[in-house]
């Protein structure tokens, strides 16, 4: 695979839900630069190559490197161009460059990732699964990042070191019962102030980068590509945190593209999801955990090309709660199977509690436009959780292609045009579509930024 360069044209500020002023950020100085020692062998690394692993001297780098500096990860002279690693921690202050050309691979060993207290168990089904530590991990980790325009790639498809199967065949076989334990490319816990920029994220085994308990993150130009196929790939997922921003970026992989988590614990508030171009996936997403609460949500300039699902927010009675003041504007939708969801009958990921009835209210569509056949659910809880949504220059090329099903619902549309007959048991449409012109997506769909 080669990486395209191309040039990222953009505004110097981007203005949304996040209290923040959201600059594009900048690269710091380098501490120290390392160098590779081995190189690709087509799209990964050779089999002799399995051993060489790099996890101590990158570690030891950003143990000793000073808060505002990076430790920058490139190519040799004599041309090698990939790192091998384990898991990795990321520090206080310090940032993780990869320079354009230089690969950091994913052992394939499932040892490497267990846990202290739980040897043996990454790479195994389990009841509860999650039982492997991440490639890269920050715990309170705050003012740090990763940056540059080089690759990180999980090898979720390629086979495990003692094993026959993949990570992500592991996760297919969790189908059948249990939970795959498989690591996450990125995790960070508590990071205030974090930064991702212009870096490329691939074949994660699980999620690609989670962002839990934090006040400011940055997501700007960081492209994400894994297959279809691959169960549970998640591309960002913040969660329990405020001050989020992701724009400028390139997703395509086999689950939710971004997945707002509202578990108990912190609010999960202010975040702002603009210019960005969605491929392959299952959607601009929030939930399925909602019981924490989720408010001041803003997406908008987006594009969802190919997807299983476009808009979504989806929870059930183990895990939700109040999904409110949420406002998705300027979105391009096209041959996706199911453009708009509200889901509160989820199924996936229950949990043994009952009564957590999710709500969504305030939830507001403008300037949408949506091409191709599909379908969209309004679906409330019940007479009493019922959905609150409001349609405003929202049109379909051919409405007659949309099967509609809504429930416990009360819709509001215009003052815009809308064109699709809303009916359903305890449905409720107020208001009157206006006239206007849809939405344009001229130049909104446009090709992911890598060539293999």
């Amino acid at each position: 695979m080669r990486i395209l360069a191309f040039a990222l044209i953009l505004p110097a500020v981007v203005f949304g839900q996040d209290t923040r002023k959201v600059t594009e950020p900048a690269i710091p100085p380098a501490c120290v630069t390392l160098e590779a020692k081995i190189g690709r062998a087509g799209l990964s690394i050779a089999a002799e190559d399995e051993d060489k692993l790099d996890t101590a001297r990158i570690q030891a780098a950003m143990d000793h490197c000073p808060a505002g500096q990076a430790v920058v990860l490139r190519r040799s002279a004599r041309r090698e161009d990939a790192f091998l690693s384990g898991p990795l921690q990321l520090r206080r202050g310090v940032v993780l460059v990869m320079d354009r050309g230089a690969f950091l691979y994913a052992s394939r060993n499932p040892r490497d990732y267990d846990y202290n207290d739980s040897p043996g168990v990454c790479g195994t089904i389990t009841e509860k699964g999650h039982r492997c530590k991440p490639l890269i991990s920050g715990e309170g980790a705050s003012d740090s990042g990763i940056m540059g325009d080089g690759v990180i790639d999980g090898r979720g498809g390629e086979t495990m070191l003692g094993r026959k199967i993949s990570w992500w065949n592991l996760a297919d076989q969790a189908r059948k019962g249990g939970t795959q334990n498989v690591p996450r490319l990125i995790s960070l816990s508590h990071c205030d102030n974090f930064v991702m920029y212009r870096i490329t994220l691939m074949n994660s085994p699980n999620f690609h980068v989670g962002y839990d308990h934090g006040n400011g993150f940055t997501a700007w130009g960081v492209k994400i590509y894994t297959p279809e196929r691959a169960r549970n790939t998640d591309g960002i997922d913040p969660g329990r945190s405020t001050n989020v921003t992701i724009t400028h970026c390139y997703i395509h992989t086999g689950d939710d593209h971004v997945a707002i988590k509202g578990d108990v614990g912190a609010p999960t508030t202010n975040m702002s999801i603009v210019h960005n171009h969605f491929y392959s996936g299952h959607g601009m997403s929030i939930g399925s955990p909602t019981e924490g609460g989720v408010s001041a949500i803003r997406v908008s300039d987006l594009s969802i090309d190919g997807a299983d699902d476009g808009l979504r927010i989806k929870s059930n009675s183990t895990r939700g709660g109040l999904v409110h003041d949420v406002v998705y504007e300027d979105v391009c939708i096209r041959n996706t199977a199911e453009p708009i969801v509200m889901d509160s009958s989820y199924s996936a990921h229950v949990s043994n509690a009952l009564g957590r009835l999710p709500v969504f209210r305030d939830i507001t569509l403008r300037n949408v436009a949506v091409a191709g056949e599909g379908k969209v659910s309004l679906e409330g809880t019940d007479a009493d959780h019922r959905l609150g949504i409001q349609f405003d220059n929202v049109v379909f090329d051919d409405p007659g292609a949309i099967v509609v099903s809504a429930t416990e619902a009360d819709v509001k549309v215009g003052p815009g045009p809308f064109n699709l007959k809303v009916t359903g048991e305890d449905v409720k449409v107020t208001g009157s579509p206006g006239k206007g012109a849809p939405n344009s997506c001229t130049g909104k769909f446009v090709d992911f930024p890598t060539e293999y």
